[in-house]
């Protein structure tokens, strides 16, 4: 049986770019997927973009009062069912192959925690976002040179019940529990872009 993996979008006001980010959801080759959509008291038409899709497998879920990103991710992980949890947000889309390369890559390697290389999209045109293929990836060079992005993290749900974000943050949350969790598991590192920021 394939694993199953929980994508969490945590959502305020993300309408612009919605319909593109949730697309490449539904386009990736892999299906065994939830999409946990967490609205986080929007005021625009986010939650009505994300239920015109009328897929079974997207599960809307509203905050009764705004929270801090961080604090939101926390909840929305709380509601996923998926082995697995993945990160998507409103304004950053996937190639139609990540969830499928990196849940081989995971058990090939006997891993709980990779990222991929990723594209920044500026305008019209598209940068890679690392250069260099690392070879070790461990906090120390993780310390040295900041590279995960959120978008291309697949991680044992498991992990982070268990090592949380830290709700007081709205901006540096994922750096801060990335690198400790990169003290206590082996992170493994596939240097194809898979996703666009």
């Amino acid at each position: 049986m394939k694993s199953s993996i929980s994508i969490i979008m945590n959502c305020k006001n993300g309408e612009a770019y919605l319909k593109k980010s949730i697309s490449s959801a539904i386009s990736q080759t892999y299906k065994n997927w939830e999409l946990i959509f967490y609205d986080n008291c929007s005021k625009d038409s986010s939650a009505s973009i994300a239920k015109s899709f009328r897929d079974k497998r997207i599960k809307i879920f509203h905050s009764k009062v705004p929270l801090t990103l961080y604090k939101a991710r926390n909840e929305a992980i709380k509601l996923a069912k998926g082995q697995y949890i993945t990160f998507l947000d409103t304004d950053d889309f996937w190639k139609k192959q990540k969830l499928n390369l990196q849940i081989k890559y995971l058990k090939k390697e006997k891993l709980k925690f990779c990222y991929t290389n990723f594209h920044y999209q500026l305008r019209n045109k598209k940068k890679l976002h690392i250069k260099t293929k690392k070879k070790v990836i461990n906090t120390q060079s993780l310390l040295d040179d900041y590279n995960i992005g959120i978008l291309t993290v697949m991680v044992e749900k498991k992990i982070l019940l268990q090592n949380k974000f830290n709700n007081k943050f709205n901006i540096i949350g994922d750096f801060d529990l990335f690198i400790k969790l990169s003290e206590i598991l082996k992170i493994g590192y596939i240097h194809k872009p898979l996703a666009t920021y």
